[in-house]
């Protein structure tokens, strides 16, 4: 007799305005499997999960659980069918313990007006005991990141799921933290409680699962038995596109400075990041790329000042750069745009000149400590002109904006300071592609004025497309250096993963190693 699948997706699309997400995707997932989903960042392997834990709905198609059509209507109906979701984004409330945050689901399915603090506590820490020992009643807000990926993962233990959604589990973990999730995820395997398990991360996909699901820009690709694929074939599923003419064309190697601006020596923070060197040239694009959390922001805020380095040095034209904070940085020429855009890049109630003269107030302050308004205004006009910010006047506030320009605002406050150096975290996340074609054009040119820049992303396409040369981080460290004919999706992607390393791969183009 053949059982059906505990879990199948059929033909499902899901459509953000006129973005396509997802295309007519299929997946199926058998009782006590572990089944990886891998793709690209931007393939729709989170999307879809959502719609299975009920966040979001799809636009076509259908879900079944045991062979029966369902619609998942809100996350509280798919936890009634057993499926739970940990994501990859921490979703706790920060004010609220550990144990009530593991235990919100049940504690508001109660019809009791009073609450047990004692046995709450009680059973949260039983479970959390499995994975650390972390006291249920400290706040979520006074805990590391890492142990706040640890309660996500323990609220979903106590929802008693037949189905279980991973989302880049380890992304915030330690290799300890993480090797006691693995022994968690066999024993619920043992138990037959099926598990979906996003990750880039080949040695975990193949150390835990038993298939693998490829997904590439929203479709299906394939699906295969992991005792019958090799990391490399999974690789090449993930990757397949061209670069188009949404770049500009990059500088020929000739025109870039030959000494480096930015020097970085064996850095390191004792905790996320260790022996990270590279160098940055005046006029270059260079990009680092890796996963999501393997320590990319981290180096950028160790360089920057905003993150304690306990090891190695930092070099700006020759010379030491010593940051107690961000100011020092910010005074040297060394500026830092966050991946947040909304809660670190802009401040969205204020105006586009105020933003924009945020870093260097001081310039624009009189003797008396009085605010030059107009030499605010005249700055502020002329940034916004250069870099083409789309708005009704610089008293506008930035939330008025939309994300491309509210980005272009974000850039020209580091312009500002006439910075020598920038380093921008994703600096096109969240907006539309002809927003990140004018961001890729105005970077190409503020590279071209001599400016050393530094871009963190996540999207290969940009990766390759944007930058001179790449260094890719893998686990805190830098898994090797790319540049030329060397600079492919399938060699970043390999070190990225951890499956090549620094020998594997060439920064000189003429050498034509992949």
């Amino acid at each position: 007799m053949v059982h059906a699948p505990v879990l199948e997706i059929r033909n499902v699309s899901k459509r953000f305005g006129v973005i396509k997400a997802l295309t007519e995707v299929t997946f199926s997932l058998e009782k006590g499997e572990v089944h990886a989903l891998c793709g690209e960042n931007g393939a729709g392997k989170s999307t879809l999960m959502n719609i299975i834990a009920g966040v979001l709905q799809p636009n076509e198609g259908e879900i079944l659980v045991d062979g029966a059509a369902v619609k998942i209507a809100s996350p509280a109906f798919a936890q009634s069918l057993g499926i739970g979701l940990v994501h990859q984004e921490i979703a706790l409330c920060p004010d609220a313990t550990v144990a009530e945050n593991m235990f919100m689901a049940a504690t508001n399915r109660r019809r009791s007006p009073f609450m047990n603090f004692a046995r709450l506590e009680r059973e949260a820490q039983a479970v959390m005991n499995r994975l650390a020992p972390i006291d249920v009643r400290q706040k979520v807000c006074d805990l590391p990141i890492s142990s706040q990926q640890l309660v996500e993962i323990a609220k979903a233990l106590t929802l008693d799921c037949r189905v279980l959604i991973f989302d880049e589990p380890t992304a915030a973990l330690t290799e300890a933290e993480a090797q006691v999730l693995f022994g968690i995820i066999n024993d619920l395997k043992a138990q037959g409680i099926s598990i979906v398990y996003i990750s880039h991360r080949m040695a975990e996909i193949f150390s835990l699962c038993d298939r693998v699901t490829v997904f590439r820009d929203g479709r299906y690709v394939s699906t295969e038995n992991v005792s019958e694929i090799t990391s490399e074939d999974i690789v090449r599923r993930m990757v397949g596109r061209e670069i188009t003419q949404l770049y500009p064309e990059k500088q020929p190697v000739s025109e870039r400075g030959g000494e480096p601006i930015l020097s970085i020596r064996d850095l390191g923070d004792g905790k996320r990041f260790h022996d990270v060197s590279f160098e940055l040239r005046k006029g270059e694009i260079l990009g680092i790329g890796g996963l999501i959390g393997s320590g990319r922001t981290e180096i950028a805020e160790g360089i920057c000042g905003l993150r304690t380095v306990t090891e190695g040095d930092v070099k700006l034209e020759g010379k030491a750069l010593r940051t107690a904070s961000y100011a020092d940085a910010v005074r040297a020429g060394v500026v830092y745009l966050s991946e947040d855009r909304k809660g670190s890049g802009v401040f969205l109630d204020l105006s586009i000149a105020q933003n924009i003269a945020a870093l260097d107030l001081k310039s624009l302050t009189g003797r008396f400590g009085l605010l030059n308004t107009k030499a605010e205004a005249e700055r502020a006009t002329d940034l916004a002109r250069r870099l083409g910010v789309r708005m009704g006047g610089i008293d506008m506030p930035v939330s008025s904006l939309s994300g491309g320009n509210q980005q272009k605002v974000a850039i020209a406050k580091q312009l500002a300071v006439d910075p020598k150096v920038i380093l921008m975290d994703e600096p096109t996340r969240g907006i539309d592609v002809g927003a990140k074609s004018e961001i890729h054009r105005l970077l190409r040119d503020l590279a071209r004025s001599g400016i050393g820049i530094v871009v963190i992303t996540s999207e290969l396409p940009e990766l390759l497309g944007l930058c001179d040369r790449a260094v890719v981080i893998h686990e805190g460290r830098v898994a090797g250096e790319l540049e030329g004919e060397a600079m492919t999706e399938e060699a970043i992607m390999r070190l990225a993963s951890g499956v090549g390393t620094r020998q594997h791969f060439t920064t000189r183009a003429s050498e034509h190693a992949v």
